[in-house]
């Protein structure tokens, strides 16, 4: 997994008019806590986070550098203001290096399915699915490909290959993908079998 490196400075007040201030700065108000309850409120460049957020999926480990010290953190979770669509705070999990984590992965399908040129209509009810890993076996995404995948046929979660460090927590019959006829031309097959089987043949209509 490619590293991701984030630089970041201890903040030891949590007043209104000192968050505002930090935001005034160009910087982001965030807080890192860990699954044993303990929390450090730290703050980011706002330019670099967002430089840095179109690579960020909920599994990316990113690597928080606090002071000179580097912490192995999820993302978990962005305020925006609603009117301004401006970040205004993040909550950074580290994660320890020898621990399980349960996280959801991003699905990216690749090849072209021979459905779809046969007038199928490629369906994905799932885009992403969750799995447990160690942090540094957990991928940015997971590849899916469906370039055998025809017209009624689907793809479900047991039919995903990855690592054998990687363990999927999602049903395993669940439908990742499928190919259906569109509802069109469905009906008109429905609609055309009944005729055929009560239309004579050419024979018959001679003889008669």
């Amino acid at each position: 997994m490619e590293q991701i490196t984030l630089q970041a400075s201890a903040r030891t007040v949590s007043t209104k008019g000192a968050l505002n201030a930090i935001r005034r700065e160009g910087k982001v108000p965030a807080v890192m806590y860990n699954q044993h309850g303990k929390s450090e409120a730290i703050a980011v460049n706002l330019k670099e986070f967002n430089k840095l957020s179109r690579e960020i999926s909920e599994s990316s480990i990113i690597t928080l550098v606090i002071n000179g010290k580097e912490h192995s953190c999820f993302v978990k979770d962005r305020q925006i203001e609603l009117l301004t669509g401006k970040l205004m705070h993040i909550d950074f999990f580290e994660v320890e290096k020898n621990a399980v984590v349960h996280v959801r992965v991003p699905l990216h399908f690749v090849g072209t399915a021979p459905g779809i040129k046969l007038g199928g209509i490629f369906e994905s009810p799932m885009h992403e699915i969750e799995v447990s890993a160690l942090p540094a076996d957990i991928p940015q995404h997971i590849e899916v490909d469906v370039s055998s995948l025809n017209v009624n046929e689907s793809i479900h979660v047991k039919d995903i290959k990855v690592s054998e460090r990687i363990k999927l927590l999602t049903a395993p019959d669940m439908v990742v993908a499928t190919i259906k006829y569109a509802k069109h031309e469905t009906a008109a097959a429905a609609e055309a079998a009944p005729a055929a089987e009560t239309a004579p043949s050419g024979e018959s209509a001679e003889k008669k």
